[in-house]
């Protein structure tokens, strides 16, 4: 009887430690195997640092398939997630934007969606008559913070994807998509880069999207060199994109030593001069090798931009007259093989789950010494049909290659950009510094640990424009008005220049990884009957069992 009692006292001092602790110290345990409900480190942080309420507006809302029910359930999951560890409230309102009187006032909110930049998803789906039925989903919230809204697009549309996939990647990415628009909000300190100019590099017009975006996380300033070596000293990274011009000693040392003291580049460079002008009035151009005195620098760092020209069976299309002359114009989709679409690598958090990345007239990257400070990160290649034109060479239109000839397409993913991280050798060690520079920090022979990514084509920052001056449009960074299609250029750039600034992990959000675990459709089709019937009753047949057990346990327990 003794025994009991202690037993009791015992059970009831685990309770109340267990109640105290819960207390005072919250924890949720996820037992997933790929941490699906968990967030991160940094995340929790971010949400403890939320100054004032958040309030939320989720769009995807309405009769939705599985497939965004299941990204609809994932996003209000994370979102719940997020409240428990905010500092403040977050508010959550959900918005069928489908729900209309009439089709008049359905069309109107659709409109007021879109002019905030929310743009629809047209889901086809097939009713069990077989009709089918067109769907208008947004797949976007808005979150506001102290008067500012920011749209998050939910879903992500990769070609070459299936539905299935493109949902499980969204998923993927909501942590990341999510937490990034709350910071932005939040961020009461504005990092700045640079674009450098005074080597005949991409204007501010020719450079004017990916500047739109980038200045939602950056203050972005432009400007030349000079001979002050601490003219870069305040910026997180600076872009060098596509230069013509050679640079100067002064200028690579100023460089060099920026990168010595922890700053991060993106170097856009092409290895090939082309006259473009030439091919549209002439359809013939010569192909030299570019020398803007970089390639000690590059090699230096362990890369080397070969002065090559890539041609790929996976390319964009390019209209073509195919008419006789003095006819009607007739233009004809044209394999362009000098605009590769470059493969996106799904190890690095920069291209991750982003689609293919157009290229004009790119070039080849090699990696050179070997360094064990350094670590060596593929980021963008061409595909497996590939062929290298050496320089100097002639483009001559007229001159198109079948994309059947393998004897011609014979190479396999050639790099055209990578990512370096580590300790860089300075490329001025053991040399005469410049005599010129003012304002010198003390000289250093190798960096602390850093960054640079380097992609051998220039054009892939460029967005096009039309027109001239206050007359001109600029179209989105990898959008192609020829094959009306928004390639990954813009994803690439940005997430380059936000992994280069980043020093506290948020990149590596991307890189979280849910298996798909997909039903059998042919199975879930041929025995739907079956699989409701063992869902509905045998739950209800194992209660039975359960009970009528539990009373014979019972009676025979007390009638003795």
């Amino acid at each position: 009887m003794k025994f009991k009692n202690y037993k009791n006292i015992i059970l009831f001092v685990c309770l109340l430690a267990l109640v105290s602790i819960t207390f005072f110290d919250f924890f949720r345990i996820d037992l997933t195997s790929d941490k699906r409900y968990s967030i991160s480190t940094q995340t929790k942080d971010l949400m403890k640092n939320v100054a004032a309420p958040l309030d939320i507006v989720v769009y995807l809302e309405g009769d939705l398939n599985p497939g965004f029910l299941r990204l609809k359930k994932s996003t209000t999951e994370l979102l719940e997630e997020l409240s428990v560890y905010s500092k403040k409230p977050i508010n959550i309102r959900y918005v069928n934007p489908s729900m209309a009187d009439n089709t008049e006032q359905r069309e109107k909110k659709y409109t007021e969606l879109q002019s905030k930049g929310l743009i629809p998803t047209e889901v086809y789906e097939r009713d069990k008559e077989g009709k089918s039925i067109q769907k208008i989903i947004f797949p976007w919230i808005e979150i506001s913070y102290n008067g500012k809204t920011i749209p998050v697009c939910l879903l992500k549309n990769i070609r070459g994807n299936s539905g299935e996939e493109n949902l499980n990647i969204s998923i993927e990415n909501l942590e990341f998509e999510i937490t990034d628009a709350i910071r932005q909000l939040t961020n009461k300190i504005v990092n700045k880069i640079a674009f450098i100019e005074g080597h005949g590099e991409l204007n501010e017009a020719q450079t004017y999207d990916i500047s739109k975006s980038l200045s939602r996380y950056f203050q972005i300033d432009r400007g030349k060199i000079g001979t002050d070596a601490s003219i870069l000293n305040d910026y997180k990274a600076i872009i060098i994109a596509k230069p013509q011009q050679p640079f100067s000693e002064n200028e690579k040392f100023i460089i060099d030593q920026y990168i010595m003291n922890g700053g991060r580049v993106l170097w856009l460079l092409d290895g090939v001069r082309v006259a473009k002008e030439n091919l549209s009035t002439t359809g013939m151009s010569p192909a030299m090798e570019l020398d803007v005195n970089l390639n000690d620098q590059l090699f230096k760092y362990g890369v080397r931009i070969n002065p090559i020209l890539l041609q790929d069976v996976q390319c964009v299309s390019v209209p073509v007259n195919i008419a006789p002359a003095n006819a009607t114009p007739q233009f004809e989709p044209t394999p362009w093989y000098y605009g590769p679409l470059l493969l996106t690598s799904p190890k690095s958090t920069v291209t991750r789950n982003i689609t293919e990345v157009k290229a004009d007239f790119c070039s080849g990257i090699d990696i050179v010494g070997e360094n064990a400070n350094l670590n060596f990160n593929l980021l963008l290649a061409t595909s497996d049909n590939t062929h290298i034109v050496g320089t100097p060479a002639t483009i001559n239109l007229n001159e198109i290659p079948k994309p059947t000839d393998k004897a011609y397409f014979n190479l396999s993913f050639v790099p055209v950009a990578v990512e370096i991280n580590g300790i860089f050798p300075s490329n001025f060690s053991n040399r005469i510094l410049p005599t010129e520079i003012t304002n010198k920090l003390p000289f250093r022979n190798e960096s602390v640990k850093t960054r640079q990514i380097f992609v051998a084509d220039g054009d892939i920052i460029r967005n096009e424009t039309n027109g001239i001056a206050s007359d001109s449009t600029t179209f989105p960074l990898g959008f192609d008005r020829y094959m009306n299609q928004q390639f990954g250029n813009k994803d690439f750039i940005q997430n380059a220049v936000l992994y280069l600034t980043d020093n506290d992990g948020w990149m590596q959000l991307r890189s979280r990884t849910i298996q798909l675990r997909l039903l059998n459709k042919k199975i879930t089709q041929s025995d739907r009957t079956f699989w409701q019937i063992i869902n509905v009753l045998l739950p209800i047949v194992f209660l039975i069992i359960f009970g009528i057990g539990y009373q014979m346990l019972r009676k025979r327990k007390y009638t003795r």
